[in-house]
């Protein structure tokens, strides 16, 4: 299946073709309009999530705390930013993604590791 998923995502034509669809995604999703970005969305319980939030900067931390109490407001006011507040497309930028799939690989290289079996 990772096979698969690898053969879209390089496919220049695929990605040409989906790349429209995924902006009117991004956008009827609503989360532009609250400020936020998409690695905001991201659920954090995970022990794995735990340790990139860690690892973030701690300006990147306070924007992304600033941004999630911004739209919290939002939401119970049931309203919106002004559209001159709300995230561009070329604002939302990944900047959790990169760290927890760090910490995902480094977590299952722990366990490969961890797995091994001395024998005699």
């Amino acid at each position: 299946m990772e096979a698969v998923n690898k053969a879209f995502l390089t496919n220049k034509v695929f990605r040409a073709a989906v790349k429209p669809l995924a902006n009117f995604w991004a956008n009827a999703s609503g989360y532009r309009r609250l400020g936020l970005v998409y690695d905001d969305l991201i659920i954090e319980e995970s022990p794995e999530a735990q340790e990139a939030l860690r690892r973030l900067p701690n300006d990147v931390m306070a924007a992304r705390i600033l941004r999630m109490k911004r739209a919290f407001q939002c939401s119970l006011v049931h309203t919106e930013l002004p559209e001159n507040m709300w995230t561009k497309p070329e604002d939302d930028k990944k900047y959790f993604m990169p760290v927890l799939n760090q910490v995902k690989e480094e977590y299952k290289e722990r366990e490969t590791f961890d797995s091994l079996k001395l024998s005699k």
